[in-house]
C-alpha cells in the first residue's frame, strides 16, 4: 500500500486497499468454479461409467472369451492355468504401458493425485487421463485384487485438471476442479456423495474453504444426478439385516476399532516392506507387475473369490452369509495377493480391498457378537478410517454404501478408535507414505494460522522513535554512525505523517555518495515507495505484504488521521506465531492451583 503525501489521501488509500475482514475469503469466483464443477462432475460420472465398462470388457474377454461389457464375477470362471497366466499377462502389459506411456499410472491413484495437488500445481496430463483407466481395467480385469476407486479418483481428477487448464485459473482454482472431478468419479461408482465430499476434505483438498468446498460438492452432486442413467439407483450394497442395540454396538465397537487399527498399521507396514523388496530386485521395474501377477494367480487358485475388485465379496460380507472358514481364507488370501501386487507397482485402487479386509475382520467378530452383517459394515468403515486417516469418510461411506443411516453411531465408534490407533502407531498413512518416500512431506492436520487471530495493533511497537523529514542527510549519517539504537527509523513530516523508512545501510550508502550537503531526508525519500499497514489489519495480512514487497519493517498508520502510530517488524510476527503455538505445548491447571494458592495465603 503506497502512502501519498497528504494525510487525507494517505488515509483514503489505506482504507481503499485494506482487505475486507470476514469469516471466509470467498468471492464471486466461487460461483464461476461452481458452474465449472457441473461440467467436471459430468465428466467424472462419464469416466466412471467408461471405467466400469472397460473392466467388464477385459474380464469377459480374458476369463470367458466373449466380447461383452456385462458385469461378471471372474470367480465363476473354471480354474486352471489361465488363473495364473492371466494376472501375469495383465501385469506385463501394465509394465509396458508405464515404461513407454507414463510412469504416473503406477500405484494407487490417490497418492499421485495428492502429489499433483500439493507439488504439481494441480496439473495432470491428457496421457494420464487415458492410460490410467486403461491400465486399471487391464489390472482388475485380469484378476488384480484392486478396486476402481483409486483409478477413478485419478481419472476424474485428470478430467478436472485438464478442463481447468483450458482457462485462466490460479493453482488453487485448478486444485478445486481437480478434486471436484475426483469426488464426482467416486460418487458415480459408489453412490456415496457425502462420503466423496468428506474424502475431498480429509484427504485431497488440504483446506476447508467455501471456494473449494462448494464446487467440490457441486461436482459430487452432479455425478449423483447422472448415476441413475449411467450406473444404477439405490445403495450399492444394501443392508437389510438387524442391528444390535445402540448400547451393545457402542460397547463392542471400540474393541473392533482397536483390532482393525492394529491390522491397518500392520498392512501398511507390510506393503512398504514388500515395495522395498521389489526395489532390491536386479531387474527393471517394468517387470515387477508381472511378478506380482504371478502371486495373484497362485492366490486365485487357492481362493478365486480373492481375485478382481471383489464387490460380490462386499455384498456377501454385509449380508452375513459367509462362514468362519470362508472369512479367514478370504482375509488371508486377499491380503497377501493385494499387498504383493500393490507393492509391485501395478495399477489399482486400495479402497475396495480395504473394505473387504475390514469387513472380513468385522464379520469374524460377528461370529461371536452376533449380527455379522452389521459388524462387517463397522469393520469396513474402521479399516478405511485407519488406513486412509479419514474417520468421517470411513464412517459415512459405510452408512451410504449400505443405505442405512442407523448404523452410523456404531460404525463411527469403531472408525474413531481405529483412526486413533493408526495415528499413534504409524507416522504416515498408506497413502502418504508413498509420497514421503519420494522426498515429500505433508501434514494432514488443519488449524487456524495464529497470525490470522492477531491484529497489528496487538504486536506492533507503539509510538516508535522517529526522525524528522527536515533532518539533513549529513546529520542522519552521523546519527547512525554514532550508534543508533535501532536498525531503521520511520521518517515523519511536521504533521506526523510517515513518508518513509531509513536504515543504517541507507545512511552508510549516502555517506559514501557525493551529493548536495543541504539535502534532507525528505529530498531523498521523495520518490521512494512506502508500504504501510493499518492497526486493525491481521498479522497475516502484514506478513503477506512483507513477503510480496520484500520489506522487513512496516509503518503502522492510523487510517482516520494518516499519522504514524507504530512500527511492525518481522520479529513481532515471529513472536506472535510462537505465542500461538505455545497454547498447544504449555500445560497448566487453573482451578485447583488457584484454590491452593488462595489457601497458602
Amino acid at each position: 500500500m503506497h502512502a501519498p503525501s497528504s494525510s487525507a489521501a494517505a488515509a483514503a488509500a489505506i482504507l481503499a486497499r485494506q482487505p475486507r475482514l470476514a469469516d471466509h475469503s470467498a468471492d464471486r469466483r466461487m460461483i464461476i468454479l461452481g458452474a465449472m464443477a457441473v461440467v467436471v462432475g459430468s465428466g467424472g460420472a462419464a469416466a466412471a461409467w467408461i471405467l466400469l465398462r472397460l473392466i467388464a470388457l477385459v474380464t469377459n474377454i480374458a476369463w470367458f472369451g466373449r466380447l461383452s461389457t456385462a458385469s461378471v464375477d471372474m470367480a465363476a470362471a473354471p480354474a486352471g492355468p489361465a488363473t495364473v497366466l492371466l494376472p501375469v499377462l495383465g501385469g506385463l502389459l501394465i509394465g509396458l504401458m508405464a515404461r513407454f506411456g507414463s510412469e504416473k499410472i503406477r500405484g494407487h491413484g490417490i497418492p499421485e493425485a495428492i502429489e499433483a495437488i500439493l507439488f504439481g500445481d494441480s496439473r495432470l496430463s491428457p496421457k494420464v487421463a487415458i492410460l490410467k483407466p486403461l491400465s486399471s481395467a487391464l489390472s482388475i480385469g485380469t484378476g488384480g485384487p484392486f478396486g476402481a476407486e483409486g483409478p477413478i479418483i485419478m481419472t476424474g481428477g485428470a478430467i478436472g485438471s485438464l478442463f481447468a487448464q483450458c482457462f485462466h485459473l490460479s493453482g488453487a482454482e485448478r486444485k478445486t476442479l481437480l478434486v471436484a472431478g475426483a469426488a464426482a468419479g467416486m460418487t458415480a461408482i459408489f453412490g456415496t456423495p457425502i462420503a466423496a465430499i468428506l474424502l475431498a476434505l480429509e484427504v485431497l483438498l488440504f483446506e476447508w474453504k467455501p471456494r473449494s468446498f462448494v464446487p467440490v460438492a457441486v461436482g459430487a452432486l452432479t455425478a449423483l444426478v447422472w448415476r441413475p442413467l449411467l450406473i444404477g439407483v439405490g445403495p450399492l450394497f444394501p443392508f437389510s439385516g438387524v442391528t444390535p442395540t445402540p448400547a451393545a454396538a457402542l460397547a463392542a465397537a471400540p474393541i473392533l476399532g482397536l483390532a482393525i487399527g492394529c491390522a491397518a498399521a500392520l498392512l501398511s507396514a507390510t506393503l512398504y516392506r514388500i515395495e522395498d523388496f521389489f526395489h532390491r530386485l536386479p531387474i527393471h521395474w517394468m517387470w515387477w507387475p508381472a511378478i506380482g501377477g504371478l502371486f495373484v494367480g497362485f492366490g486365485g487358485l487357492i481362493d478365486p473369490h480373492a481375485l478382481g475388485a471383489g464387490y460380490g465379496n462386499i455384498a456377501d460380507l454385509i449380508g452375513g452369509s459367509l462362514l468362519l472358514r470362508a472369512l479367514l481364507l478370504l482375509f488371508l488370501v486377499k491380503a497377501a495377493i493385494w499387498l504383493i501386487a500393490l507393492g509391485s507397482g501395478t495399477s489399482g485402487g486400495v479402497l475396495a480391498p480395504l473394505l473387504i479386509l475390514g469387513g472380513a475382520i468385522g464379520a469374524i467378530a460377528g461370529q461371536w457378537l452376533g449380527h455379522p452383517g452389521f459388524w462387517a459394515l463397522a469393520g469396513m468403515g474402521a479399516m478405511m478410517s485407519a488406513a486412509m486417516r479419514a474417520p468421517l469418510t470411513g464412517a459415512v461411506f459405510a452408512a451410504e454404501l449400505a443405505g442405512r443411516i442407523d448404523v452410523l453411531p456404531g460404525v463411527a465408534a469403531a472408525a474413531v478408535i481405529a483412526y486413533a490407533v493408526a495415528v499413534l502407531v504409524l507416522r504416515r498413512s498408506i497413502l502418504t507414505e508413498k509420497i514421503a518416500r519420494r522426498g515429500r512431506h505433508l501434514s494432514q492436520e488443519y488449524g487456524v494460522d495464529p497470525l490470522e487471530l492477531v491484529r497489528v495493533r496487538e504486536i506492533m511497537t507503539a509510538d516508535p522513535q522517529t526522525l524528522p523529514a527536515t533532518l539533513p542527510i549529513a546529520e542522519a549519517v552521523r546519527f547512525f554512525a554514532s550508534g543508533a539504537a535501532h536498525r531503521s527509523y520511520p521518517i515523519v513530516d511536521e504533521a506526523g505523517h510517515v513518508i518513509g523508512l531509513v536504515s543504517r545501510a541507507d545512511a552508510l550508502r549516502w555517506g559514501n555518495d557525493a551529493g548536495d550537503d543541504r539535502a534532507t531526508l525528505a529530498d531523498r525519500l521523495a520518490d521512494a515507495s512506502l508500504f504501510v499497514v493499518a492497526p486493525d489489519m491481521t498479522a497475516a495480512m502484514a506478513a503477506d505484504l512483507m513477503i510480496t514487497e520484500g520489506v522487513g519493517r512496516l509503518p503502522v498508520v492510523d487510517p482516520a488521521t494518516g499519522r504514524l502510530t507504530g512500527i511492525l517488524a518481522r520479529r513481532d510476527l515471529l513472536e506472535a506465531r510462537v505465542d500461538g503455538h505455545r497454547a498447544e505445548r504449555h500445560r497448566q491447571r487453573f482451578l485447583f492451583e488457584a484454590k491452593g494458592q488462595a489457601a497458602s495465603r
